[in-house]
């Protein structure tokens, strides 16, 4: 399982990255790392380390691959690696876990992480929005690549194709503040049904595998409602595990809330509030990353969109480009208008192979992310249950 992203690192990222690693030097952090831990609870100071160098490896991406269906796949790499260190961290304590106040912290973690499995059935709705959107562009493809020359037939089945993925893309934009009927589909067994992905016009007819009240923005506010710092007192009667929950609570928090930043799904919002206490080396990238893909959905051409992803605006793009050459085409071709629309076709051919080899991929990532939740939930709960007896 990959935990290092491969990306470009930046000379900043890399002085940034040095600079967050040395506030273990810093008074706070001495004082909650060394004068409160026990010496046998090193193994939490060395899981906050390593959540920070991991988010630091993702921070470390340039602009052009953030959000990027691979850095997507990156971030929930990270997530499942500190997921089975902070279970292994549980186990190793698990006569703690019934003793209060770590009953109750590890209870209410457990609580928050069901919130994501919504998320993650929204999130894989979205993926299966995108692979609609992949089947026009391999049309557009089929119609105008690697043909020897381009008549009006061709032009008019890629134009045709365009059309309805701009009206698709235009109605997802529409969902992401308003709701869509119920669609009775989990991450259970998927039946095919080749009727369904006929046409683009009756993709919009299905519905979201969660209830149509349910929102994004509210979920990700349920999550993150009440994460807050452990107290010095919390930190030395737990030993120090109560750093351990904070930790992962924030790490979830992000994740869930970068999936819905990405990937289209029911009323969007970005709106969450991230505020980390300095001395949690962790907090820096994660909220450089918080602000960078904020600051993204800022600019002007990704203002409205219904998702950040990288191919997604690759998509539009193109796209938009492709509309305006067709428009403008008159037979007989010229030469230069048609190294213009081969031009135009290589550009969509690269978001087309991103989204072929990506998408699966991704999917099933998503899906172990919401077996894992539930996995670690019942393994948690079982814990305190029989610390009880």
């Amino acid at each position: 399982m990959r935990t290092d992203y491969q990306g470009s690192s930046s000379p900043n990222f890399t002085s940034f990255g040095r600079s967050i690693l040395g506030m273990k030097h810093d008074p706070m952090v001495h004082s909650i790392d060394h004068e409160n831990f026990p010496s046998q609870d090193k193994e939490i100071e060395a899981f906050q380390r390593q959540v920070t160098q991991r988010f630091l490896d993702l921070a470390s991406v340039d602009s052009n691959e953030l959000l990027s269906v691979s850095w997507i796949s990156n971030l929930l790499d990270v997530f499942l690696c500190c997921q089975e260190e902070f279970k292994a961290i549980l186990f190793n304590n698990k006569s703690a876990l019934s003793k209060q106040p770590m009953d109750k912290l590890v209870s209410d973690y457990f609580e928050r992480s069901v919130k994501g499995l919504d998320v993650c059935n929204a999130i894989r709705d979205g993926i299966e929005q995108i692979r609609q959107w992949q089947k026009q562009l391999e049309i557009v493809l089929c119609a105008l690549d690697n043909q020897k020359s381009l008549g009006e037939g061709q032009i008019r089945r890629a134009k045709k194709a365009l059309i309805d993925l701009a009206i698709g893309m235009l109605d997802d934009k529409e969902s992401s503040s308003t709701n869509l009927s119920h669609r009775n589909r989990s991450f259970g067994r998927y039946q095919k049904d080749s009727q369904r992905h006929k046409s683009l016009k009756h993709f919009r007819s299905l519905s979201w595998s969660v209830s149509r009240s349910w929102s994004a923005s509210k979920q990700l506010h349920a999550i993150g409602y009440n994460i807050v710092p452990p107290k010095t007192n919390e930190i030395i009667a737990t030993n120090g595990l109560s750093m351990a929950v904070y930790t992962m609570s924030y790490v979830f928090l992000f994740v869930m809330w970068a999936l819905v930043a990405a990937i289209p799904c029911q009323d969007r919002g970005l709106q969450s509030h991230f505020n980390v206490p300095k001395n949690f080396i962790w907090g820096a990238p994660i909220l450089s990353l918080h602000e960078r893909i904020l600051d993204e959905s800022k600019k002007r051409e990704r203002r409205n969109t219904c998702g950040l992803l990288k191919e997604i605006h690759g998509i539009e793009k193109s796209a938009r480009y492709m509309n305006e050459l067709t428009d403008s085409v008159q037979f007989p071709f010229g030469e230069e208008k048609e190294q213009e629309v081969k031009k135009r076709v290589e550009e969509l051919r690269i978001v087309y192979r991103d989204l072929k080899n990506g998408l699966d991929p991704l999917e099933k990532q998503v899906r172990d992310v919401f077996h894992r939740i539930v996995r670690s939930r019942t393994e948690g709960l079982d814990s305190i249950a029989r610390g009880n007896e």
